[in-house]
């Protein structure tokens, strides 16, 4: 059977004949991959490279992702528990995705529309909504939660996320002149509700 050397350093050699073999000094210039052997076109990476690429993806995005999913939802309540299924989600495809960043980035924000529309459920069952006459201190945040769902992720990726159109297009799957328009209308209608 052959040996595998891990980032250790160490060598486990498979089978029985694992308490027989003799440990072999290897220079630690760089960990052997593994191959995954059920996905034959999978990139190859080492489990423990596999693990450690994620949890520093993880650790450099997550809070970002988090201020995203709030503006989007509305609710800094909710926005952690729907960008931890995002990163559960991702977890699972971790070796097949090429581009991991936009690939959550388009989960936050098709979890967030997820999230809306459930909400919107709610609201009608339980029955009409009571509105208030006067918008408070987070008036921006209560226009944004108004408009509709594309709409408010095209202004939060532009104007939070600093993103530009082909970017937000990939977010929302749709064209970078969709996305322009969809700025455009939801501008026009925070207008209408922020200035008297």
């Amino acid at each position: 059977m052959g040996c595998i050397v891990d980032a250790d350093g160490e060598d486990h050699a498979g089978g029985a004949d694992a308490a027989n073999s003799a440990v072999v000094p290897v220079p630690r210039v760089a960990p052997v991959p593994r191959v995954a052997a059920a996905v034959p076109d999978a990139p190859a990476r080492t489990a423990g490279a596999a693990t450690s690429d994620f949890g520093d993806f993880y650790a450099g995005h997550y809070t970002d992702l988090v201020r995203l999913a709030t503006l989007l939802s509305g609710s800094a309540d909710v926005a952690p528990d729907l960008v931890q299924d995002c990163f559960v989600r991702l977890h699972v495809r971790w070796a097949s995705v090429h581009d991991p960043l936009p690939y959550v980035r388009r989960s936050v924000v098709n979890a967030c529309a997820s999230h809306h529309r459930s909400t919107a459920r709610r609201r009608r069952l339980s029955g009409p909504e009571t509105r208030d006459s006067q918008l408070g201190a987070d008036e921006l945040e209560d226009a944004l939660a108004k408009l509709p769902a594309r709409q408010r992720a095209a202004v939060v990726l532009r104007f939070y996320g600093d993103l530009p159109d082909a970017e937000i297009a990939r977010a929302l799957r749709c064209r970078p002149g969709t996305v322009r328009s969809l700025i455009h209308r939801a501008l026009a209608d925070l207008r209408k509700v922020i200035e008297p």
